[in-house]
């Protein structure tokens, strides 16, 4: 059974379940509701910063202030001290009766406005604007949010940091930079992609004692679970584990393609073959001889190796020469299962086609902006608007690559990485993707399948070896993890 964990929603899926929640008041109330996510909330907040005594509680006003109001009176109730603001005068709906009850126990409640120094506290509590708001926030708010950020304090943001969009994870202007966000009823897709990396922080879930009605509701798109291939027959040979061609490697870029091949064989590919330049044949062969390397001139070269090919890996190296555009249409053409990257997705930016055979396409955002025929800017303001498209326009499961890589196949399923490391920006992790997927698809796992549990692994060992530290990470040194994770060890 999915777990609820695993599920993530859109804002208006969200707001449905509550609204319907409320309408039957047999179940609870939107008072009720809300006083529920304040006490996990507070609860989350005390496990984690279990010696704080002093609270900032920063209060909008909609439902996202109410909850700060009841994590106030918590928190003044359980003997805290507590410093509360408000952004207006007054609240709406529920919130006011949140805020009346904050009041009615002796609570202050000052203007934001009045707040010419932060106090000297011990934990910020975002509750300014939750899922409410999708875009910048206004001057004096920004202003608020960047002395928050800026206090070095740890800070609490109820349901989504402030200024950051539930629906897409960009933050349009200032946004809190939480250390922990507790989202309510379900985790919303924006806090894990794009710009939430900088802002969620630890992401917890507060179910609100509703796991059963939140599972009535399907998921706009999935996290990935960590998950390895099963255990290998003990009579098993290389010729049952697949053969990948890595195709690419022009005059300068050997290491391209040498990183894909070595990635294939490292996910578990029983044979890799490469076609490159002839010039890469001595380097090659003496620093990975498992690759069974051969120079291709053209065409005529190439065809022979894409008859004894599974799965071929196209792009890492490959360059936009007459070179790179010759062996790009024969491999397209051969009809073989494919991994699209690098130059073989920016050469399909200007010839477009529909992918009949099992396909992986997997831009950078640069790239899916070529693909779409938009800016980076646009791509990065809705990923998963981005990623849903690649892959229907092209009918081949596409792979957004960035921080909370997204996946989609072309009916529209989506899921979301949840790992990986800054460190990971860096030359040669792409051409390494390219590879673990191309291994995957060619030991039997489908587009789909290849694709999700590819990223998911190549962020996990990009975690395992991030370890010794993020800065100076190579591509190189995520094919140890790899091989342990691919085998069902390791623990990224």
């Amino acid at each position: 059974m999915t777990s609820i964990a695993e599920c993530l929603y859109t804002v208006s899926q969200i707001r449905g379940l509550e609204q319907r929640l409320i309408e039957r008041d047999a179940v609870i109330s939107g008072l009720a509701l809300m006083q529920r996510a304040a006490h996990a909330a507070l609860a989350s907040l005390r496990r984690r910063w279990p010696q704080a005594r002093r609270l900032s509680i920063w209060c909008g006003p909609g439902n996202n202030g109410g909850d700060g109001f009841l994590v106030a009176l918590g928190a003044h109730q359980a003997g805290l001290q507590v410093e509360l603001f408000a952004l207006a005068e007054a609240s709406n709906g529920d919130a006011a009766a949140a805020r009346q009850a904050c009041l009615d126990a002796g609570l202050h409640i000052r203007s934001v406005d009045d707040a010419n120094e932060l106090p000297d506290v011990d934990v910020h509590v975002d509750a300014l604007y939750g899922i409410g708001l999708n875009r910048a926030p206004a001057a004096p708010v920004a202003t608020l949010i960047e002395r928050i950020n800026a206090s070095g304090r740890p800070v609490l943001a109820l349901d989504v940091p402030s200024g950051l969009d539930a629906d897409t994870g960009q933050a349009p202007g200032a946004a809190i930079r939480a250390d922990l966000t507790v989202s309510f009823l379900g985790f919303k897709r924006g806090l894990f992609t794009g710009a939430a990396a900088d802002h969620v922080g630890l992401c917890e879930l507060a179910e609100l004692g509703m796991s059963s009605e939140t599972r009535l509701l399907p998921p706009d798109a999935m996290l990935m679970a960590a998950a390895s291939l099963p255990r290998r027959a003990r009579a098993s040979y290389k010729n049952r584990n697949g053969h990948v061609l890595a195709i690419g490697g022009d005059h300068g870029t050997a290491g391209a393609i040498r990183l894909c091949a070595e990635a294939a064989l490292r996910s578990g590919a029983g044979l890799v073959s490469v076609a490159t330049r002839v010039e890469h044949m001595t380097a090659l062969n003496a620093a990975r001889p498992e690759l069974m390397a051969r120079g291709v001139d053209g065409p005529q070269a190439l065809e022979p190796m894409l008859d004894r090919a599974d799965v071929l890996a196209l792009g890492p190296g490959l360059g936009q020469t007459a070179w790179g555009h010759a062996l790009w249409l024969t491999a397209l053409e051969s009809g073989r299962p494919l991994v699209l990257d690098a130059d073989g997705l920016n050469l399909l930016a200007q010839a477009p086609r529909q992918f009949g055979p099992p396909a992986v396409l997997t831009p950078h955002p640069g790239e899916a902006a070529r693909l779409l025929g938009c800016t980076t800017a646009e791509i990065e303001r809705d990923r998963y608007a981005a990623v849903r498209e690649l892959a229907r326009r092209y009918t081949a499961v596409a792979v957004l690559k960035g921080a909370g890589s997204v996946v989609a196949d072309p009916d529209g399923s989506v899921q979301v990485c949840p790992w990986g490391n800054p460190g990971m920006a860096s030359g040669g992790m792409g051409d390494l993707l390219t590879g673990v997927i191309a291994g995957l698809l060619a030991q039997g796992c489908d587009a789909w399948q290849a694709a999700t549990l590819g990223v998911g692994l190549h962020a996990r060992a990009g975690d395992l070896a991030a370890r010794q530290g993020e800065r100076g990470l190579l591509a190189t040194d995520l094919l140890e993890p790899l091989r342990q994770l691919v085998n069902g060890g390791g623990d990224g």
